[in-house]
């Protein structure tokens, strides 16, 4: 969250983020803990008419590995992933014993339709006992040197239990198993191991829901020594067997990819299909995608050299061909890599990041690729060809359908320097914040340049080129908005006083039959020469369905500061499933002299797709925020020092009715009922977000006004639903002498509209005398 001031305390965060140990775990769990209900739940993604489940492509799996985990911080910048259309999975690492996903990468990884996983890691020998203590349980004395009677090692489902009701409790999707440990216990408790993850799997399936994952690490053998594999093999079969997927490791020599693939094919399909034995927990069968080769973009041990070389090692797992999923690990390189360069700031980073992700900004432009180390003489030269980004091996996919989960973004790449609210200015820093909850899609179609059409008629002439970038500096609602900069060359063709292009932004799944409304908030610029007429539009971008949504008109209101807002309704028109779309505008250019070149600039601050709102006679609800509560810690002298939770609650209101007199022109025997009410009016969250705001007065008889309130912070970091810990750090200065604060809570929507003051609520607190 976004927060007023520097230097926050923990406690405006996750609670107990992550465990050192199994003990610790036992701890938090002797006492009562609910759901964080300010999560986002996981969607996953619709499979478009034509696709298979695998989306043509096979998987990525991203493990971040930053600097330890945990470095986030409402008063600081950091690194952020961006590139959620292009994964099917995040892993959210550390060196912890259990590595919980902050609150903000899994509401993130959720509006994007992926899953999110945290970890449990066993490494070096100080780890043998909590690696007994997970088969055996929570048992009062416990040593490795322990001998079970009976000579095989009883099994628990203690700590499977335990670990499933933590996911529940903190909304993420699984765990990645990293045992890199010897087993004491050799191949016997690698057996009971492997009993143990498919008893977690069921324990997770039942808790969290089907789509729950238990990746395995290729680490640990059927002997229990620590010995990576590099590939699926038979000394890492069962443990493949008992999980979800494997993820091996990266110290792979360029044939190993195939000969895991061939491996994969000897092994009887019935094995491939074995899942746990528990009720209503659907069956998964295993192919080639649930085997993850992995890929180290810090280069060590990898061939290739990993960093800009990644594309080398992907190009011998063959995603696209051979069928094998990708596991990227330490994608944070980009950041840490760079960070002490001289010179180095936040854009020089996402210029980098870009890069390797998506590619250049400009097309044709050369990106220069180190000397990859030098291969063993029994290796084939490297034979890859010239860099390619890793978004080349990889379908890029929309998040869930808007049907479902109103798709809402405001551009943001998790961090900024200021928080915008309707287009003002409430909070500008020196030092940055990061916010993973605030992130949202940065316009799948815009990076790494929008693919220009000339809208209408072909024309003979070049498109204009386009670029793309993060304008940190005006937003609407958020930190930042999208700037797209478009430089069209002159023409002297008789018509080319007017021309016109399509400017696609954002691919999205819909529903046919559905009625959608798509509304987008801009600002745009242009040379003296140029006139604009700007128009959001909605286009079918699916191969097997060429026919185009029904788009209706769009309607315009200006909004304050320069923004403006145009909203349609459209409907696809398949009858064959899901299909994709493209949302985005066209742009139409009158230049005064059109042999001259032109430029112009747009700025997006919002873009929003939901469904339609139903119409009379069904009864549409507003959400509003019923009342605030302000607890503090304990009783203060001075506003100055101040620190305590900030609380609220929400509602749906509907519009006031005519009276009903059920004796007049009402007969008994009507089947229209007074009223009808939406299906979907619980469906999905109300709110994105909360601002909060705080004002300050002297004397009791002060006039109370929100306008002049001071912005303090948003919601969003700790995983709760509506609350906020206050803290000194993050009021106003000014405070001695003030008697009386009043908290005000402003609601953001689910598709971005900010409340109106008189749909809010405040609370005031006062020094005791």
């Amino acid at each position: 969250m976004p927060l007023r001031g520097v230097a926050h305390s923990k406690l405006v965060g996750d609670e107990a983020p992550f465990f050192d140990s199994l003990e610790d775990l036992d701890t938090w769990f002797t006492q009562p803990h609910s759901k964080l209900a300010g999560v986002s739940e996981y969607r996953p993604r619709p499979v478009v008419n034509g696709q298979s489940d695998n989306r043509g492509k096979s998987s990525l799996k991203v493990c971040h590995d930053y600097k330890g985990g945990y470095t986030e911080s409402p008063s600081g910048i950091c690194y952020t992933f961006n590139f959620w259309s292009l994964c099917d999975t995040f892993v959210y690492f550390s060196h912890h014993r259990i590595t919980v996903p902050p609150s903000g990468w899994i509401s993130a990884a959720h509006k994007q339709g992926v899953k999110m996983l945290g970890v449990l890691i066993l490494e070096h020998s100080e780890s043998d006992l909590d690696g007994l203590k997970l088969l055996l349980g929570n048992i009062p004395s416990l040593s490795t040197d322990s001998n079970p009677a009976s000579g095989s090692i009883p099994l628990s489902a203690h700590y499977a239990s335990c670990l499933a009701e933590l996911a529940f409790q903190r909304g993420f999707d699984g765990y990645l198993l990293n045992f890199e440990s010897s087993l004491p216990g050799g191949t016997e408790q690698a057996r009971a191991l492997t009993a143990w993850i498919t008893l977690l799997r069921a324990k997770l399936r039942s808790k969290v829901g089907a789509h729950a994952d238990v990746v395995w690490y290729d680490s640990v053998i059927v002997s229990g020594e620590l010995r990576y594999q590099n590939r699926l093999n038979y000394y890492n079969l069962p443990f493949f067997l008992a999980s979800d997927a494997l993820f091996t490791n990266y110290f792979w020599p360029p044939d190993y990819p195939a000969l895991g693939a061939g491996y994969f094919l000897t092994i009887d399909p019935i094995l491939l299909g074995n899942q746990p034995t528990v009720e209503s927990v659907p069956s998964r069968v295993k192919t080639l995608q649930s085997v993850f080769t992995g890929v180290d973009v810090w280069g060590r041990g990898q061939y290739g050299g990993g960093g800009f070389n990644s594309y080398r090692a992907i190009t011998h797992i063959d995603p696209q061909s051979l069928g094998l999923s990708v596991a990227l690990f330490g994608p944070g390189w980009t950041w840490e890599s760079e960070q002490d360069k001289r010179g180095w700031h936040w854009e020089r980073w996402w210029d980098f990041e870009r890069k390797l992700w998506i590619g250049p900004p400009h097309t044709g432009e050369i990106v220069p690729v180190p000397d990859p180390p030098p291969l063993p003489d029994k290796f084939p030269p490297y034979n890859e060809g010239p860099f390619k980004p890793l978004s080349t091996f990889f379908m890029d996919t929309p998040p869930p359908d808007p049907a479902k989960y109103a798709f809402y973004t405001c551009f943001s790449p998790g961090v900024g320097w200021s928080w915008f609210v309707d287009g003002i200015n409430v909070l500008q820093t020196e030092q940055g914040w990061t916010d993973i909850d605030k992130q949202c899609s940065i316009g799948n179609l815009a990076w790494p340049r929008p693919t220009l059409q000339w809208e209408g008629d072909e024309r003979d002439e070049d498109l204009p080129t386009a670029s793309t970038a993060f304008d940190m500096m005006d937003g609407w609602n958020g930190g930042n908005s999208l700037k797209l900069s478009i430089a069209c060359g002159g023409s002297d063709a008789d018509d080319a006083f007017f021309r016109c292009i399509w400017l696609p932004v954002q691919s999205l799944t819909v529903s046919p039959g559905r009625s959608y409304e798509a509304c987008i908030v801009y600002k745009s610029g242009s040379d003296e020469n140029v006139d604009l007429d700007l128009t959001i539009m909605v286009k079918s971008l699916s191969v097997k369905d060429e026919a185009q949504p029904t788009v209706g008109q769009a309607v315009l209101t200006d909004l304050p500061h320069g923004w403006s807002k145009q909203e349609l309704i459209f409907t696809p028109k398949s009858t064959l499933g899901p299909t994709s779309i493209a949302v985005g505008l066209v742009v139409g250019f009158v230049a005064k002299d059109p042999t001259l070149p032109c430029n112009f600039v747009l700025s997006l601050g919002k873009l929003a797709v939901y469904p339609s709102p139903p119409t009379p006679p069904i009864s549409v609800s507003s959400p509003r925020i019923l009342w605030a509560h302000f607890a503090p810690d304990s009783a203060r002298d001075s506003l100055a020092n101040l620190a305590g939770i900030l609380t609220w609650d929400t509602a749906l209101s509907f519009p006031p009715m005519t009276p009903i007199n059920p004796y007049i022109n009402n007969h008994p025997e009507n089947a229209r009922p007074a009223w009808i009410l939406d299906d979907a009016l619980f469906q999905s969250p109300a709110f994105l977000y909360f601002n909060v705001y705080v004002s300050a007065y002297s004397t009791d008889t002060d006039l109370l006004d929100s306008s002049s309130a001071t912005f303090i912070g948003t919601t969003g970091l700790d995983g709760h639903a509506n609350r906020l810990y206050i803290e000194p750090q993050c009021l106003p200065q000014g405070l001695e002498g003030k008697v009386r604060l009043r908290f005000h809570v402003q609601g953001v929507t689910n598709v971005g509209e900010v409340l109106p003051w008189e749909r809010c609520a405040f609370v005031d607190y006062s020094v005791k005398s």
